[in-house]
């Protein structure tokens, strides 16, 4: 092998070591994972606080948290949308109960969660995979549309 060949394989190596890095990092940092699906977010000392305390319900050190802060901080993105994106990828399994005051903005937090496991850069970090079902009620006339884990996900628990 050339020495050229041999630094370019080298390269790729450290590049993928980088890269695993970064995911393994994601799954167990909630602040890392937030910059990695936003890349523009600005982390505060607020930010800071409350992550650690999202990453102690994740553990389970934390059985529960009210966040108490001014409109426009972040309490909806990190609580409503990220956290649970990031929960569902570390398990897979759990259950996840979406309460607003409106019915409206549940449902809308609801598909931002599952826009960003649809994406490629969450697929790069979570094996979590979601089909979709839609279920239809005869009696109501409506539709609702469900959301299960593809089996070969859930042996990341």
């Amino acid at each position: 092998m050339e020495a050229q060949e041999v630094t370019a394989k080298r390269l790729k190596l450290e590049l993928r070591l980088e890269q695993l890095k970064k995911i393994d990092y994601s799954k167990n940092n909630f602040l890392y994972f937030v910059k990695q699906m936003w890349p523009e977010f600005i982390a505060g000392a607020h930010h800071k606080i409350i992550a650690d305390k999202l990453e102690g319900i994740a553990t389970g050190e934390l059985k529960r948290l009210i966040v108490n802060m001014p409109p426009r901080h972040t309490k909806s993105e990190f609580a409503s949308y990220l956290f649970p994106a990031w929960m569902i990828g570390r398990k897979p399994k759990m259950k996840i109960i979406q309460a607003t005051h409106t019915t409206e903005l549940a449902v809308s937090f609801g598909r931002k969660v599952k826009n960003l496991l649809e994406r490629d850069d969450y697929k790069e970090i979570f094996l979590t995979r979601i089909c979709l079902l839609t279920v239809k009620h005869q009696a109501a006339g409506t539709q609702k549309l469900a959301v299960c884990i593809t089996p070969w996900a859930l042996d990341q628990t």
